[in-house]
C-alpha cells in the first residue's frame, strides 16, 4: 500500500450552509463564518470555513478507503491518533474540492496497524488549499470480544458493520469505484508539498505578542447533544460517541467526545483570540485522551495556550495548546502556527 495514490472520483462542493453548520458545531463564531459581508470585508468571495472544516472530507475519504481499499478492517475498531493540517488558502463557500490521497507509511505493533495518509486538497482552479496528514490505528486482533461486536452491530449506521461491508454483493453502478480511484500517472514529489501560505493579513499585530505570553483561558461546555450534532455534521458515526453500551464494551469509561471535535474547538479558541478566521497556517494535534460526556450533565473542556516562538521575518507565531477535561489531558501535543499583521 505504501506509495499508492488514490483520488476522489467526484469533487466535494463547500456550501455556505454547511460552513454555518460546522461553525456552530465547533463554536466558531467569527462573523466571516456566518455573514458574506464580513467575509467580503476580509477580501474573500464567500463565507470562510473554520480551519478544521476539511475534517469532513477527511472522514469521508477514510470511510471510502476502508470501504473500497482496506476492506478487511472493522471501522468501529479504527481510531485516529494524530491529525495535522497545513493551510495554504482558506476554504470558502463555492470551492469545489478535489483530493489526492497518498499512503505514506504503514507499520505494525502487536495487534495494531498504524497508517499515515497524506491528503492534498485543491479547488476547481487547481489552486492548492490544504495538505493534511492523518494517522490512524486499526485493531487487527483475531478475536474481538463478542460483546463488543454485538454491541457495535446493533447501533452502528446501517451498512457500516464489518459483516455488512464484507458480504455486500449488490451496489449501485455509480458506486462501483467506492468513491475513489487509483492513480498511476502522478506521484507525490519526494519533498512533498511546500507552498507558501496565501492569505490576507488581518486581526492581531505581530508586535503585540511576546514569547511566553499566555492566552486567555477558555472553558467550553460539552453535552451529549453536542456530540450527536457533531456526528451528524462531520459524518463521524463511531458509536463510542453516542452509545454507552458500545463505549463500555470498548473499554472506555462511557461515551466520549470525538478527537476531531476537540481539535476543532481548539482551532476556534485560537481564531477567536486572534480575531482572524484565516490566520492559522499550520495546526497539528496528537490525541492523548478522550473527554467523557455524561448522559445527564454537561462536561467541560478547558483550553489554554502559550506563545512558544516568534518569527519576525514571516511575522508568524508558534502557539502551544492544552485541553483538559475532568482532569484528563486530551492532547499529547498540539501546536499551531499563526500568521499576523
Amino acid at each position: 500500500m505504501v506509495g499508492r495514490h488514490y483520488r476522489m472520483s467526484d469533487h466535494y462542493e463547500v456550501g455556505r450552509e454547511k460552513i454555518r453548520e460546522f461553525a456552530r458545531a465547533v463554536r466558531g463564531f467569527h462573523p466571516a463564518h456566518w455573514h458574506e459581508e464580513a467575509a467580503w470585508a476580509l477580501g474573500y468571495d464567500g463565507l470562510i470555513a473554520p480551519p478544521t472544516f476539511s475534517s469532513i472530507i477527511l472522514l469521508l475519504l477514510q470511510h471510502k478507503m476502508f470501504d473500497s481499499v482496506l476492506t478487511g478492517y472493522d471501522i468501529s475498531q479504527v481510531l485516529q491518533t494524530e491529525q495535522s493540517i497545513r493551510a495554504h488558502r482558506p476554504l470558502v463557500a463555492g470551492d469545489q474540492l478535489r483530493c489526492d490521497t497518498y499512503v505514506e507509511s504503514f507499520r505494525q505493533f502487536g495487534d495494531m496497524d498504524f497508517m499515515v495518509i497524506r491528503n492534498v486538497f485543491t479547488n476547481q482552479y487547481k489552486e492548492l488549499l490544504q495538505t493534511a496528514h492523518t494517522t490512524v490505528a486499526a485493531n487487527t486482533g483475531a478475536e474481538v470480544a463478542t460483546e463488543l461486536v454485538t454491541a457495535v452491530d446493533g447501533v452502528i449506521m446501517s451498512g457500516e458493520a464489518l459483516s455488512q461491508r464484507q458480504h455486500a454483493t449488490r451496489r449501485p453502478e455509480h458506486a462501483l469505484d467506492g468513491g475513489m480511484v487509483e492513480c498511476f500517472d502522478e506521484a507525490l514529489p519526494d519533498g512533498g508539498v511546500d507552498e507558501t501560505p496565501v492569505r490576507m493579513p488581518c486581526g492581531m499585530e505581530f508586535d503585540e505578542l511576546r514569547v511566553g505570553a499566555e492566552l486567555p483561558t477558555r472553558v467550553l461546555p460539552l453535552s451529549r447533544g453536542d456530540l450527536v450534532n457533531y456526528a451528524g455534521v462531520s459524518g463521524d458515526s463511531n458509536p463510542i460517541h453516542f452509545s454507552e453500551h458500545v463505549a463500555v464494551a470498548a473499554g472506555l469509561p462511557g461515551v466520549v467526545s470525538h478527537g476531531l471535535l476537540t481539535m476543532g474547538l481548539g482551532a476556534s479558541y485560537l481564531t477567536d483570540w486572534l480575531g482572524d478566521p484565516a490566520a492559522i497556517s499550520e495546526y497539528g494535534v496528537r490525541f492523548a485522551g478522550f473527554a467523557p460526556v455524561s448522559a445527564t450533565r454537561q462536561s467541560e473542556i478547558e483550553f489554554r495556550g502559550r506563545v512558544k516562538a516568534l518569527d519576525p521575518d514571516r511575522r508568524a507565531a508558534t502557539i502551544t495548546l492544552t485541553a483538559i477535561s475532568d482532569g484528563r489531558k486530551l492532547f499529547g501535543r498540539a501546536t499551531a502556527e499563526v500568521l499576523l499583521r
